[in-house]
Protein backbone atom coordinates (compact mmCIF):
# COMPACT_ATOMS: atom_id res chain seq x y z
CA UNK A 1 0.00 0.00 0.00
CA UNK A 2 1.35 3.47 -1.28
CA UNK A 3 -0.08 6.53 0.53
CA UNK A 4 0.59 10.23 -0.93
CA UNK A 5 0.24 14.18 -0.10
CA UNK A 6 1.35 16.27 -2.79
CA UNK A 7 1.22 20.40 -2.77
CA UNK A 8 0.94 22.15 -5.95
CA UNK A 9 1.96 25.28 -4.64
CA UNK A 10 5.34 24.06 -3.42
CA UNK A 11 5.47 20.95 -4.99
CA UNK A 12 5.87 19.24 -0.97
CA UNK A 13 5.75 15.39 -1.28
CA UNK A 14 5.08 13.17 1.32
CA UNK A 15 4.40 9.46 0.91
CA UNK A 16 4.03 6.28 3.46
CA UNK A 17 4.71 3.11 1.97
CA UNK A 18 2.85 -0.09 4.25
CA UNK A 19 3.54 -3.59 3.05
CA UNK A 20 4.77 -2.89 -0.35
CA UNK A 21 6.67 -5.51 -2.26
CA UNK A 22 7.94 -3.36 -4.12
CA UNK A 23 9.54 -0.57 -2.11
CA UNK A 24 13.09 0.41 -2.32
CA UNK A 25 15.48 3.53 -3.36
CA UNK A 26 17.42 3.61 -6.60
CA UNK A 27 19.30 6.70 -6.01
CA UNK A 28 21.85 7.65 -8.49
CA UNK A 29 20.53 4.86 -10.90
CA UNK A 30 16.75 6.51 -11.20
CA UNK A 31 16.38 9.97 -10.13
CA UNK A 32 13.53 11.02 -9.30
CA UNK A 33 11.68 14.33 -9.59
CA UNK A 34 11.12 15.37 -6.36
CA UNK A 35 14.61 13.81 -4.42
CA UNK A 36 13.38 12.09 -1.42
CA UNK A 37 14.42 11.09 2.11
CA UNK A 38 13.19 8.35 3.70
CA UNK A 39 12.76 6.25 7.77
CA UNK A 40 12.26 2.79 6.15
CA UNK A 41 10.90 1.04 9.91
CA UNK A 42 11.52 -3.12 10.02
CA UNK A 43 8.44 -4.04 11.66
CA UNK A 44 9.63 -7.93 11.18
CA UNK A 45 12.58 -10.13 11.93
CA UNK A 46 15.87 -9.62 10.97
CA UNK A 47 16.55 -9.03 7.62
CA UNK A 48 19.22 -7.87 5.15
CA UNK A 49 19.27 -4.71 3.22
CA UNK A 50 21.80 -3.57 0.35
CA UNK A 51 22.83 0.37 0.18
CA UNK A 52 25.05 1.09 -2.41
CA UNK A 53 26.21 -2.02 -3.01
CA UNK A 54 27.00 -3.16 0.15
CA UNK A 55 25.10 -5.97 2.10
CA UNK A 56 23.94 -4.81 6.00
CA UNK A 57 21.79 -6.88 7.96
CA UNK A 58 18.82 -4.96 9.84
CA UNK A 59 17.72 -5.82 13.17
CA UNK A 60 14.17 -6.40 13.16
CA UNK A 61 11.97 -3.48 15.51
CA UNK A 62 14.62 -0.80 13.87
CA UNK A 63 14.49 2.37 12.32
CA UNK A 64 16.70 3.11 9.12
CA UNK A 65 17.13 6.65 7.93
CA UNK A 66 18.50 7.13 4.23
CA UNK A 67 19.00 9.91 1.73
CA UNK A 68 17.29 10.72 -1.45
CA UNK A 69 20.87 9.69 -3.41
CA UNK A 70 21.17 6.02 -1.70
CA UNK A 71 20.20 3.22 -3.64
CA UNK A 72 18.79 0.52 -1.23
CA UNK A 73 17.01 -2.44 -1.68
CA UNK A 74 15.30 -4.91 1.36
CA UNK A 75 15.00 -8.58 1.85
CA UNK A 76 11.90 -8.25 2.75
CA UNK A 77 10.16 -4.94 1.66
CA UNK A 78 6.85 -6.19 3.02
CA UNK A 79 7.69 -5.83 5.95
CA UNK A 80 8.74 -2.36 6.04
CA UNK A 81 7.21 0.71 6.55
CA UNK A 82 8.68 3.87 5.45
CA UNK A 83 7.76 7.40 5.49
CA UNK A 84 9.13 9.41 2.65
CA UNK A 85 9.08 13.11 2.46
CA UNK A 86 11.29 15.77 0.85
CA UNK A 87 12.56 19.44 0.63
CA UNK A 88 10.06 21.23 -0.17
CA UNK A 89 7.88 19.48 2.21
CA UNK A 90 9.71 19.55 5.58
CA UNK A 91 13.43 20.81 5.17
CA UNK A 92 15.33 18.81 8.14
CA UNK A 93 18.26 21.69 7.18
CA UNK A 94 15.53 24.37 8.38
CA UNK A 95 14.57 22.83 10.93
CA UNK A 96 18.00 21.57 11.98
CA UNK A 97 17.43 23.81 15.38
CA UNK A 98 14.06 22.46 16.36
CA UNK A 99 15.04 18.77 15.88
CA UNK A 100 19.13 18.74 16.17
CA UNK A 101 18.99 15.90 13.47
CA UNK A 102 20.34 17.02 10.38
CA UNK A 103 24.20 15.76 10.18
CA UNK A 104 23.66 12.96 12.92
CA UNK A 105 20.45 10.86 11.56
CA UNK A 106 20.67 11.51 7.79
CA UNK A 107 24.62 12.52 7.19
CA UNK A 108 26.16 11.45 10.08
CA UNK A 109 29.76 9.96 10.39
CA UNK A 110 28.30 6.62 11.07
CA UNK A 111 26.54 4.97 8.24
CA UNK A 112 24.21 3.29 8.08
CA UNK A 113 22.49 4.01 11.34
CA UNK A 114 20.03 1.33 12.81
CA UNK A 115 18.19 2.66 15.53
CA UNK A 116 16.53 -0.01 17.58
CA UNK A 117 13.50 -0.17 19.21
CA UNK A 118 12.19 -1.09 22.44
CA UNK A 119 8.89 -2.86 22.79
CA UNK A 120 7.26 0.44 23.80
CA UNK A 121 8.92 2.17 20.93
CA UNK A 122 7.73 -0.33 18.53
CA UNK A 123 4.42 -0.43 19.87
CA UNK A 124 4.02 4.00 19.75
CA UNK A 125 5.70 3.56 16.23
CA UNK A 126 2.77 1.95 14.97
CA UNK A 127 0.44 3.75 16.56
CA UNK A 128 1.61 6.53 14.65
CA UNK A 129 1.59 4.72 11.55
CA UNK A 130 -1.95 4.30 12.43
CA UNK A 131 -2.62 8.07 13.02
CA UNK A 132 -0.43 8.91 9.41
CA UNK A 133 -2.53 6.75 7.77
CA UNK A 134 -5.90 8.08 9.11
CA UNK A 135 -4.34 11.72 8.38
CA UNK A 136 -3.95 10.65 4.76
CA UNK A 137 -7.52 9.77 4.10
CA UNK A 138 -8.38 13.53 5.29
CA UNK A 139 -8.99 15.76 2.67
CA UNK A 140 -9.02 19.49 3.82
CA UNK A 141 -6.73 22.55 4.32
CA UNK A 142 -5.31 21.29 7.24
CA UNK A 143 -3.95 17.84 6.32
CA UNK A 144 -0.17 19.04 4.81
CA UNK A 145 0.16 21.26 8.21
CA UNK A 146 -0.99 18.12 10.28
CA UNK A 147 1.10 15.59 8.00
CA UNK A 148 4.12 18.25 8.68
CA UNK A 149 3.59 18.31 12.78
CA UNK A 150 3.48 14.26 12.44
CA UNK A 151 6.82 14.01 10.70
CA UNK A 152 8.26 16.48 13.03
CA UNK A 153 7.21 14.35 16.22
CA UNK A 154 8.68 10.90 14.33
CA UNK A 155 12.09 12.97 13.54
CA UNK A 156 12.60 13.93 17.38
CA UNK A 157 11.37 10.94 18.88
CA UNK A 158 14.01 8.77 16.34
CA UNK A 159 16.46 11.48 17.10
CA UNK A 160 16.18 10.93 20.88
CA UNK A 161 16.24 7.31 20.56
CA UNK A 162 19.26 7.26 18.05
CA UNK A 163 21.19 9.56 20.82
CA UNK A 164 20.25 7.47 23.95
CA UNK A 165 22.38 4.46 21.86
CA UNK A 166 25.46 6.71 20.87
CA UNK A 167 28.60 5.98 22.73
CA UNK A 168 29.69 9.46 21.86
CA UNK A 169 26.19 11.26 22.87
CA UNK A 170 26.55 9.52 26.07
CA UNK A 171 30.58 10.48 26.95
CA UNK A 172 30.30 14.14 25.63
CA UNK A 173 27.77 17.48 25.87
CA UNK A 174 26.09 17.82 22.81
CA UNK A 175 28.17 21.10 21.98
CA UNK A 176 31.03 18.99 21.23
CA UNK A 177 28.96 16.41 19.29
CA UNK A 178 27.19 19.74 17.79
CA UNK A 179 30.44 20.44 15.95
CA UNK A 180 30.75 17.22 14.28
CA UNK A 181 26.73 17.10 13.45
CA UNK A 182 27.62 20.96 11.26
CA UNK A 183 30.85 19.38 9.92
CA UNK A 184 28.97 16.39 8.29
CA UNK A 185 26.03 18.66 6.90
CA UNK A 186 28.65 21.42 5.50
CA UNK A 187 30.73 18.05 4.08
CA UNK A 188 27.45 16.64 2.26
CA UNK A 189 27.32 20.58 0.95
CA UNK A 190 30.18 21.36 -0.35
CA UNK A 191 32.20 17.94 -0.76
CA UNK A 192 31.76 18.02 -4.21
CA UNK A 193 33.54 21.33 -4.39
CA UNK A 194 35.54 21.51 -1.33
CA UNK A 195 38.54 19.02 -0.54
CA UNK A 196 40.52 20.94 2.05
CA UNK A 197 39.94 21.05 5.68
CA UNK A 198 40.53 24.44 6.24
CA UNK A 199 37.44 25.29 4.18
CA UNK A 200 35.54 23.54 6.60
CA UNK A 201 36.83 24.69 9.83
CA UNK A 202 36.83 27.92 8.77
CA UNK A 203 32.88 27.98 8.17
CA UNK A 204 32.88 26.63 11.79
CA UNK A 205 34.67 28.98 12.87
CA UNK A 206 37.48 26.95 13.96
CA UNK A 207 41.40 26.57 13.09
CA UNK A 208 41.67 23.27 10.93
CA UNK A 209 43.72 21.75 13.91
CA UNK A 210 41.05 22.95 16.44
CA UNK A 211 38.49 20.86 14.68
CA UNK A 212 41.02 17.41 14.23
CA UNK A 213 41.64 17.50 17.52
CA UNK A 214 37.69 17.34 18.18
CA UNK A 215 37.38 14.51 16.17
CA UNK A 216 40.40 12.41 17.82
CA UNK A 217 39.20 13.47 21.10
CA UNK A 218 35.61 11.82 20.01
CA UNK A 219 37.73 8.69 18.19
CA UNK A 220 36.31 9.58 14.81
CA UNK A 221 38.20 9.59 11.65
CA UNK A 222 39.78 12.91 11.06
CA UNK A 223 37.94 15.37 8.89
CA UNK A 224 40.36 14.80 5.98
CA UNK A 225 39.80 10.99 6.19
CA UNK A 226 35.93 11.78 6.02
CA UNK A 227 36.10 14.25 2.83
CA UNK A 228 38.12 11.35 1.28
CA UNK A 229 35.86 8.96 2.14
CA UNK A 230 32.57 10.76 0.66
CA UNK A 231 34.13 11.57 -2.35
CA UNK A 232 35.36 8.05 -2.88
CA UNK A 233 31.29 6.89 -1.86
CA UNK A 234 29.98 9.24 -4.49
CA UNK A 235 32.45 8.13 -6.88
CA UNK A 236 31.13 4.89 -6.70
CA UNK A 237 27.48 5.75 -6.71
CA UNK A 238 28.18 6.98 -10.37
CA UNK A 239 30.20 4.57 -11.58
CA UNK A 240 27.76 1.91 -10.35
CA UNK A 241 24.11 3.58 -10.82
CA UNK A 242 25.20 6.19 -14.02
CA UNK A 243 26.67 6.01 -17.74
CA UNK A 244 29.20 8.81 -17.06
CA UNK A 245 32.24 8.64 -17.77
CA UNK A 246 35.38 9.11 -15.75
CA UNK A 247 36.64 12.13 -16.95
CA UNK A 248 33.08 13.31 -16.33
CA UNK A 249 32.75 12.33 -13.08
CA UNK A 250 36.19 14.04 -11.74
CA UNK A 251 35.00 17.03 -13.16
CA UNK A 252 32.01 16.58 -11.23
CA UNK A 253 33.75 16.10 -7.75
CA UNK A 254 35.94 18.78 -8.10
CA UNK A 255 39.07 17.13 -9.77
CA UNK A 256 41.23 19.54 -11.15
CA UNK A 257 41.96 16.46 -13.86
CA UNK A 258 40.93 12.86 -14.57
CA UNK A 259 44.16 11.93 -13.99
CA UNK A 260 43.98 13.43 -10.81
CA UNK A 261 40.70 11.59 -10.26
CA UNK A 262 42.04 8.47 -11.00
CA UNK A 263 45.19 8.09 -8.61
CA UNK A 264 42.95 9.05 -5.82
CA UNK A 265 40.47 6.28 -6.95
CA UNK A 266 43.38 3.80 -6.99
CA UNK A 267 44.85 4.95 -3.80
CA UNK A 268 41.36 4.91 -2.24
CA UNK A 269 39.53 1.94 -3.20
CA UNK A 270 42.18 -0.24 -3.88
CA UNK A 271 40.90 -0.14 -7.98
CA UNK A 272 41.40 1.22 -11.38
CA UNK A 273 38.35 2.70 -12.17
CA UNK A 274 37.96 0.30 -15.00
CA UNK A 275 38.46 -2.43 -13.00
CA UNK A 276 35.81 -1.26 -10.66
CA UNK A 277 32.82 -0.44 -13.33
CA UNK A 278 33.72 -4.02 -14.97
CA UNK A 279 33.59 -5.82 -11.94
CA UNK A 280 29.85 -4.44 -11.46
CA UNK A 281 28.68 -5.41 -15.16
CA UNK A 282 30.12 -9.30 -14.47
Amino acid sequence: MIKEFSENTTSGRFVIHCNNELFSGKGLRNPVQYPINTFAYNKGGMQKVIIDEVTYTMPGQCILPLVYNQHFIFEHPENITAWQFNREFYCIVDHDAEVGCVGFLFYGIRHPMFIKLSKAEATEISHMEKIFLNELAVNDNFQGEMLRSLLKRLIIMTTRIAKRQSDSYQQFPDHKMDLIRKFSLLLEEYFKKEHEVKFYARLLNKAPKTLSNAFTLLKLPSPSILIQNRILLEAKRYLNYTTKTAKEIAYELGFESPAHFSRFFKMKSGEKITEFRNSRLT
